[in-house]
């Protein structure tokens, strides 16, 4: 048997790479096999379709099998609804590195997954309603965090300027009244939120964040308070203190109807929730979900947004180490994969002019790459949301 097999390997294999379809005539037909149907089964335009033929574990991986683009070369002026863009950066890091990594290892987590195939808990497919494309990584560089950060802002300003392809009917929620496209981030550390969130106020205004985590991440600056920095020194932006930039700049709703969920990380004081009250935000903790359930929380999570525009940013850390523990800066009593998918479904109807998923460091994941795996799901439910809301007044 193995003779055989090797046999018409070897053939196929030559007869590929000669194009000498003649050679099959010198491979032995296998016993009981007609003759006229094992050389159909071989015929070159077999071979090479199954050779080419969309599987999970060959050719290109691109986010949940969405269609690879040159969003910012060759393929500049081709209309899509969702881009999805890798942000590998995690220079701005208090902890444990590596998250720069984590583009490709979500993309890897979505392997199983598909736009063009049903989520069942969402009860939508997300390419009935959006055309989706996986720009691969932004060029971000790792000498200098400011230039790597500009470089995101830009790259993603150049997506958000496009029109969409399937333009929705009615007034749209732009500033400009055109339909433009969205943006799912695969970070990266936090620190990337604050250059997306100037892209997202420049189209739409300023927005309710609603930011999954473990860490308020609305920490002022330290030079404000104390550190190493030399006086009149700038003080650079990290993954703990974007929020506080970014509320500075009013690229956030007014009327703290910005919402931190999962919250449980340790404060430096209690005034660390008296700045981020000021900054516009209101916390539900993760121990909440022991008390009002996820339905209680979806509610909170409403309540603060209403009807404005949204954008959901998370961090990985969110979800309990045991459940996902590739990330920088663990911590343990977070919330299950199975409450942050009831949480996100929840939130049909929301208007989600983007978001992000950051912290996903690979390099920490266990060999069955739960982190990746459980990140990539909720993308792919945060595309689903995408799908269920098109953004009209």
């Amino acid at each position: 048997m193995f003779s055989t097999f090797g046999t018409l390997a070897t053939a196929l294999y030559l007869s590929l790479a000669s194009g000498q379809e003649q050679f099959l005539a010198s491979v032995p037909v296998p016993h009981g096999v007609d003759a006229v149907n094992f050389t159909k089964l071989f015929a070159p335009e077999h071979v090479f379709k199954e050779a080419w033929a969309e599987k999970s574990w060959n050719g290109l991986t691109t986010f949940a099998g969405s269609t690879p683009l040159r969003c910012f070369g060759s393929d500049a002026e081709t209309p899509y609804d969702v881009a999805v863009l890798g942000a590998p950066f995690d220079t701005a890091t208090s902890f444990r590195p590596g998250a720069r990594f984590g583009p490709n290892g979500i993309r890897q987590g979505a392997r199983r997954l598909g736009v063009s195939r049903i989520n069942v808990p969402m009860k939508i497919r997300v390419s009935d309603h959006l055309d989706v494309v996986d720009c691969g990584d932004v060029p971000m560089v790792f000498i200098d965090n400011k230039v790597a950060l500009r470089q995101l802002e830009l790259a993603n300003k150049m997506v958000l300027k496009k029109t969409d392809a399937r333009s929705s009917g009615g007034t749209s929620l732009a500033k400009d009244g055109k339909f433009h496209p969205r943006v799912l981030t695969l970070g990266g550390d936090h620190t990337i939120t604050l250059p997306l969130l100037r892209g997202v106020a420049d189209v739409y205004g300023p927005v309710s964040v609603i930011h999954f985590d473990s860490h308020i991440d609305t920490w002022k600056p330290r030079a404000w308070e104390e550190g190493p920095w030399l006086p009149g020194e700038e003080v650079p932006v990290t993954h703990g203190s974007y929020f506080w930039y970014a509320h500075n700049e009013g690229l956030l709703a007014a009327n703290n109807s910005n919402i931190h969920v999962g919250i449980r990380g340790a404060l430096n004081s209690w005034e660390d929730y008296d700045n981020d009250y000021d900054v516009g935000f209101i916390i539900s903790h993760a121990d909440e979900l022991e008390d009002i359930g996820w339905k209680g929380v979806v509610k909170k999570i409403r309540d603060a947004v209403g009807d404005n525009p949204v954008y959901i940013s998370l961090d990985i850390d969110v979800i309990d180490p045991g459940m996902a523990p590739a990330t920088g800066t663990p911590e343990i009593g977070g919330i299950t994969t199975r409450e942050i998918k009831k949480i996100l479904q929840g939130l049909s109807g929301l208007k989600i002019v983007g978001a992000d998923i950051v912290e996903v460091a690979p390099g920490y994941d266990t060999q069955d790459e739960i982190t990746q795996i459980t990140a990539a799901n909720i993308g792919w439910d945060i595309l689903a949301l995408m799908a269920k809301a098109p953004l009209t007044a």
